[in-house]
């Protein structure tokens, strides 16, 4: 079973979460907020998909790349796809 089944109901909590957030900041851009309040709840949508990404990052670098049973090329490609995808996520 893959670490996402494994952990699927606290990384569904944690993208209701980050959605909550995103709710919250659009109704309170629908008013008249205070830029503080904006700043606080972008940093705090950020703070969440941060947690999401540290989650699934490490369930994935854990069973994949810490697998024995997988060859060295296997792994490399493994290593390329994480690199990949975490270039594109810290743009």
């Amino acid at each position: 079973m893959s670490h996402i089944s494994t952990d699927k109901n606290k990384l569904l909590t944690r993208v209701r979460k980050v959605k909550g957030q995103s709710l919250a900041l659009e109704k309170s851009l629908e008013g008249e907020p205070d830029c503080m309040q904006v700043l606080q709840q972008i940093s705090a949508i950020k703070g969440a998909v941060n947690g999401l990404m540290k989650e699934v990052l490490e369930g994935h670098v854990r069973e994949h790349l810490g697998a024995a049973d997988i060859t060295q090329q296997q792994r490399q490609a493994e290593v390329e796809q994480v690199i990949t995808i975490l270039k594109s996520y810290l743009k």
